[in-house]
């Protein structure tokens, strides 16, 4: 079972290998339906993402923003449960071979049953999951089943991370470390980047495995940007938003596609 896992270690390590950051894509499965939530992770890694996150649709998404938000209450309102975000995730994998995760709440992890949850996730060829508001000094069960099925456990840090702290989250995670942060929200632009930087240095300090930023990024100068510091470049407004602004579900996929295609380039520096 440890390949599902190994397949995310060897892609992350495979672009470090060339020079450059990984182009990690974030879409929530059952949007705009679970088919075309299919359809639209294969257009992002076809146009050049290496990893995606899945989003598991969740009715009180308190890390995500207004975008990611409206696309969870479509796919929630189109009935969209964990069996189907388990065959978003067989089928994304199967079809392109890439490393796909979920990126999940803890509630329905919890509801579902840990066990049950790594076993079927596991199964579908997944590499792990990202747990935004899974506390580490809490994650001892979900870490042991994880281990067991060969997935990677990725936590989140966050600039108001005290350096104990990263210490203790990076030296229980595994995968990747995903650094959180907000570019134009709050603060300037620049100081945002710095703030960020700071981040992966201090986080990097602490452990050996590839840190990847989730900041906002939405065009190929930005992805470059960041992938000058960080190992991996995690977009996913930015995708959601070419479906939501698109006139139709094949615009939406174009539309998708060709931003993946964009950020490919802006992390291998020909932004």
């Amino acid at each position: 079972m440890s390949g599902n896992v190994q397949l995310l270690n060897d892609t992350l390590a495979a672009a470090k290998a060339e020079g450059r950051s990984a182009l990690i894509a974030y879409l929530p499965a059952g949007f705009p339906t679970v088919d075309g939530g299919i359809a639209a992770i294969k257009a992002a890694l076809d146009g050049g993402a290496d990893v995606v996150e899945v989003g598991l649709p969740h009715s009180d998404p308190v890390l995500d923003g207004p975008v990611i938000q409206t696309a969870d209450d479509i796919a929630l309102r189109g009935g969209v449960r964990i069996a189907d975000v388990m065959r978003t995730v067989r089928e994304a994998h199967a079809a392109t071979g890439k490393p796909i995760l979920v990126m999940t709440y803890w509630n329905p992890i919890d509801r579902y049953g840990v066990e049950r949850f790594t076993a079927e996730l596991a199964e579908a060829g997944g590499a792990g999951c990202i747990l935004p508001d899974l506390p580490v000094q809490e994650s001892a069960l979900w870490r042991e089943h994880a281990d067991k099925h060969g997935l990677a456990t990725v936590f989140v840090v966050a600039p108001s991370s005290k350096d104990a702290r990263l210490a203790e989250i990076t030296a229980a995670g595994s995968g990747f470390v995903y650094a959180a942060s907000l570019m134009g929200v709050t603060g300037t632009r620049e100081s945002v980047g710095a703030q960020a930087e700071d981040l992966v240095r201090r986080t990097r300090a602490t452990t050996g495995i590839p840190v990847c930023v989730g900041l906002g990024v939405s065009n190929a100068a930005q992805a470059a940007e960041v992938a000058g510091f960080a190992d991996g470049v995690i977009v996913g407004s930015a995708f959601v938003k070419r479906m939501l602004d698109a006139p139709d579900d094949a615009a939406g996929l174009e539309g998708v596609r060709t931003l993946a295609a964009d950020l490919a380039k802006g992390v291998r520096g020909q932004a």
